[in-house]
């Protein structure tokens, strides 16, 4: 299965690098696996947290880049080198499933591993010949192929894509993306066939961008006509300026402000009125304690998480 990494097709922007001969492909990544850190989380959705937390094992590098990225120092440090992490075999990342097992977590949490399927796939293996059989969770940005969503079939549990715009200009200027509508909403349209259409096995998370709110409406649209009965929603109003980054034209800085409670209660009636029941809400999140921080051993404050790894 590697050598999906000689001329790189993993994902939609189809680079073409060989990683497998050590040449990084738009994700700045080889066919290398490596982590920057593994958690006990307890951040997440609660049906995802349960009384243990969840697992997370945070993957480094990312195929989609983010202005806004809370985890910037993981998935984008600079334009030509990655960013932090250690490079581990499977029978590593095994060792690092058993023992977030061992450690209370409900079910292992993989954030941005798209680049890297071929490598986790091999570490899932491992981490089940090691006796690990809790849920996977599959924590993404859903800028897939849905190709390469089908090799996960076999082993993920429940899928945690974000649905971040519609709005083709605004995944161009903050993405570097203008196909994202088209590919996320199709690759969630194969979660939901690998799923079965089991609500409780897909949550769509969707980040309310402050003064952008014509987006957000669009995306609740979208998922009340398409995805209602098949998956549950997790509005997240977190935004959290981080200075210094600037959207990929170069020019306009991101939102510098939290959302405003105006606006939080403008999406709190479009829910009401898109008839969405199901899935989670954030309250109104302002202030930067939350924002992690992957040069420390513990990247996030010690109510967020316990630390496994490194």
């Amino acid at each position: 299965m590697k050598n999906l990494y000689k001329s790189c097709r993993l994902c939609p922007r189809n680079c073409g690098a060989d990683r497998l001969g050590g040449n990084v492909g738009y994700c700045k990544e080889t066919s290398a696996l490596r982590v920057a850190a593994a958690v006990i989380h307890r951040g997440e959705e609660p049906p995802l947290v349960g009384k243990g937390g969840s697992g997370a094992i945070f993957v480094s590098g990312c195929n989609l880049g983010c202005s806004f990225c809370q985890n910037y120092q993981i998935s984008q440090s600079g334009n030509d080198k990655p960013g932090i992490g250690k490079t581990i075999s499977s029978e590593e990342f095994a060792d690092i499933c058993v023992e977030l097992r061992d450690k209370g977590a409900e079910n292992i949490n993989i954030v941005t591993g798209s680049h890297a399927i071929p490598a986790l796939i091999d570490g899932f293996t491992a981490a089940r010949k090691s006796g690990v059989h809790i849920p996977i969770l599959w924590n993404c940005s859903a800028y897939e192929n849905t190709q390469a969503l089908e090799l996960l079939g076999d082993y993920i549990s429940i899928f945690l894509p974000d649905l971040k715009t519609l709005d083709s200009k605004i995944a161009g200027i903050f993405f570097n993306a203008p196909d994202y509508p088209d590919i996320a909403t199709a690759a969630i349209q194969k979660m939901i066939d690998i799923t079965q259409g089991i609500k409780s096995r897909i949550i769509i998370r969707h980040l309310v961008l402050p003064g952008y709110l014509d987006s957000t409406r669009s995306v609740l649209h979208w998922f009340a006509d398409n995805t209602k009965s098949a998956a549950m929603l997790s509005l997240m109003t977190q935004y959290t300026p981080i200075p210094g980054r600037i959207d990929n034209s170069g020019e306009k800085p991101m939102p510098q402000r939290y959302l405003s409670r105006e606006e939080h209660e403008t999406v709190l009636y479009w829910l009401r009125e898109f008839d969405i029941e199901d899935g989670f809400c954030q309250e109104l999140v302002t202030g930067s304690d939350w924002l992690p921080d992957f040069r420390r051993s513990n990247p996030f404050s010690s109510e967020l998480s316990v630390p496994i790894w490194p």
